[in-house]
Order: structure tokens, then C-alpha cells, then sequence
């Protein structure tokens, strides 16, 4: 699938950078990019000196001394997996500093600006970042939007010939995740711990975050309980939605919400392996919910910086709160053919100053419930380009 929204990214970073970062979870087809980037170019990088998969020991080889077989390299240089290699953004500083520098650099990693943090803050200035994320609903149509709910978008699981093989792609995927990518970032944590807890995350998902009572469940303390939070966020598993706070006599939430970032992990550890499965299940709103959130915050192009929810306690409350430029974007997420205006979105709308406020519900319908409220499907909400 070619992803010309992304690759557009790639080029207006690049046109302000001499190093950019694509990030993103493993196997969300950030290596496919690179490759089609590369093409863009005439430079067919899987096929000469200028990539190095930094999982590979041959090309860990070559990087013995590796500011002696970079600073040669001209035009596109690619490292693949820089997470395993933090030491080499200090060398990448020195080399795109140097004066009449033609020399651009590529770089991959699963990991969050979080877990890479000294190394990013050492090309402050110099590094652009594109943030990879399985497939959205942009990219595969409004046709498909069950099966990306469903199978969530990462392009092995979404692209199965069958909901069992995207099943078991997903339980292989989970596994290695906790058995391999967890310990190769130096995070020793047991994978059997570290799965439970990812299971108990399951039916919080669109909840607030309580360490306390998950720490309770878990046998774990609240800090250790936070930690294993930040190895999932920091690894593009969860989302963490920070809470706004607004200068108004309230008692407002304080406690972050989380989501599953990928509807198809969350359905894994849920068990829900088919449609069928799943208009009976629980969690079935919440599961729309958050699948609906991701695709607003994804077409939105907005940072994670510009993205919270509000609420005051046992009042109201605001699922997503955008903010684009001066404008205050809110939107309420809701699994339901009829939404009605509610006490609780007038009190977003004034406490807020909302610009507009879009209940987003399955579907294509698109109408106005009052002045400043507008009922809009999330496949129309898409296709009119006006997140």
C-alpha cells in the first residue's frame, strides 16, 4: 500500500533536517517507507552500502567504527532499528555538521522520543521526526473499517488472507514483543508480568488510569505499576490522553485516560477474534470508542502535545480536546445511530470556549444538533478533510 501522506512528511522534514526519525511500533511498515522514500530518489538503499539493519550482525560489523563508514556515505543513509545503537546520534551530529554536508540521514526505531531521549536531545536542532502508525482508516478506505477495527492496522495483521491467520499474526507479534523487543531495549522485566499487566490494561482501556488499584490486582506498587505503564506508551502500545485543566472553579480530573493504540492488539487480549464475537461483547463501545479517538488524532495531524480530554468530577466531561492554532477542537465519541445534545457537552462547550463540537458516531450521517454541535459519521468525518 502506498502511503503518500507520510512519505509528503518524510520530504517536508527532510526539507528543514539533514537527520530524520521515523517512529513507530515494529512491523507498522516503517522499513517499507524508507524504501519507497528511497525510490522517490533513484537510490535503491536495500541494495547498497548506504542501509544498516542494526539487528543484523553483519551490518553491526560494519559499524565498528562507525564514524569511519559513515562520513564517506553520500546522499541517503538509512539506519534501521537506531534504538539498539543509542551511542551513534552523537556521531550523526558531528557528521551533519560539517561544512558543505550533502549527506542525508534516515533513521528507524521502535521506540518513543521518551526511551531515546539523550540520543534525540543530542541532534536537538538538526532532527526532524515522522511518527509511523499502523494503517488508518485514511489510508484503507471507509469500505474497510470493520476489518481495521477488527484486525487493527498493523500491515501484516490487517492484510491477512483471514481473520485466523490476522489472529495468530497477533498472538506472534504480542509474544515476541514481550519476549524479544521489551529485553532488546535493556527493560528486564518478566514477560509473563509484563503480559498480565497488558491484560489487565485491556479493560481499562478508555478509562482513567488507577495505579493503586491495578497495583492492588497485580501485586505490584503504584511505581512499578506506573513504570510498566511507560514501557507500553514509550513502545506506541498505549496512548496515554493527558487531562486539560481550565482555569475554572471546578474540581477537574487530574488522572491521565489510556487506550489501546492498535484496536487489534486490545482485541487479542480481550479474546474477541471475530464480528461475531464482538457485537456481543462488553467491551464493545468502549472498543469503537477508542478505535474512533485514534483515527480523529491520526487524520488530525496534531502533536501529542495538542491532544487531551476534560473532565470535572461527577459532572462533565470531553472525550478528545484538539487544539489547531487558536481554535479549540472538542469531540465526543459515541457508539450509538442517535446522539442527543447532553448537559454534559453544553458545560464542555462553555467552560471550554469551544470553537465547534463534533459528536463522532458509526457511519456517514452529518447533521447539526445545535449552533456549535454537529453530529458527524466517522467515515464522513474523514472524507470531509475538516478535523
Amino acid at each position: 500500500m502506498e502511503r503518500q501522506q507520510v512519505i509528503q512528511r518524510i520530504v517536508d522534514q527532510f526539507r528543514v533536517a539533514k537527520v530524520v526519525a521515523l517512529l513507530g511500533p515494529r512491523q507498522s511498515g516503517k522499513t517499507t517507507l524508507a524504501r519507497q522514500f528511497a525510490r522517490m530518489g533513484r537510490s535503491p538503499f536495500n541494495e547498497s552500502l548506504n542501509y544498516f539493519d542494526l539487528e543484523d550482525p553483519a551490518h553491526l560489523e560494519r559499524l565498528v567504527t562507525p564514524k569511519l563508514a559513515l562520513e564517506k556515505l553520500v546522499g541517503l543513509v538509512v539506519i534501521d532499528e537506531i534504538q539498539h545503537r543509542p551511542e551513534l546520534f552523537p556521531i550523526l551530529r558531528v557528521l551533519t555538521d560539517r561544512e558543505n554536508n550533502s549527506t542525508k540521514f534516515l533513521i528507524l526505531g521502535s521506540a518513543s522520543r521518551d526511551l531515546i531521549r539523550q540520543g534525540a536531545e543530542t541532534l536537538a536542532g538538526r532532527i526532524g521526526f515522522v511518527e509511523i502508525t499502523p494503517f488508518s482508516l485514511v489510508e484503507t478506505g471507509a469500505d474497510n473499517a470493520d476489518i481495521l477495527w477488527l484486525r487493527g492496522g498493523f500491515p501484516l495483521s490487517y492484510l491477512a488472507a483471514s481473520d485466523e491467520e490476522s489472529w495468530r499474526w497477533r498472538e506472534s507479534y504480542i509474544k515476541t514483543f514481550l519476549e524479544r523487543d521489551i529485553p532488546a531495549l535493556g527493560i528486564q522485566v518478566p514477560p509473563t508480568t509484563l503480559r498480565r499487566f497488558w491484560m489487565m490494561l485491556a479493560h481499562y482501556h478508555g478509562q482513567q488510569f488507577n495505579a493503586s488499584e491495578i497495583g492492588k490486582s497485580l501485586g505490584a506498587s503504584d511505581t512499578t505499576v506506573s513504570r510498566y505503564l511507560e514501557i507500553l506508551a514509550g513502545t506506541f502500545m498505549i496512548r496515554r490522553l493527558t487531562p486539560w485543566f481550565e482555569n475554572i472553579k471546578k474540581r477537574q480530573i487530574k488522572s491521565p485516560k489510556i487506550f489501546f493504540r492498535d484496536s487489534g492488539i486490545l482485541h487479542r487480549l480481550l479474546g474477541i477474534p471475530g464480528m461475531e464475537q464482538m457485537v456481543t461483547h462488553p467491551k464493545l463501545g468502549a472498543s469503537w470508542e477508542g478505535f474512533a479517538l485514534e483515527q480523529v488524532i491520526h487524520a488530525s495531524g496534531v502533536s501529542e502535545e495538542e491532544t487531551y480530554y476534560w473532565g470535572v468530577h461527577n459532572q462533565a466531561e470531553l472525550d478528545l480536546l484538539l487544539f489547531r492554532g487558536q481554535k479549540r477542537l472538542g469531540y465526543e465519541v459515541k457508539y450509538t445511530d442517535a446522539p442527543k445534545v447532553t448537559s454534559s457537552q453544553r458545560s464542555a462547550l462553555e467552560h471550554l470556549r469551544l470553537d465547534s463540537l463534533t459528536i463522532v458516531c458509526p457511519g456517514n450521517a452529518s447533521y447539526p444538533l445545535d449552533e456549535r454541535i454537529q453530529v458527524q459519521g466517522l467515515t464522513s468525518l474523514l472524507k470531509s478533510q475538516k478535523i
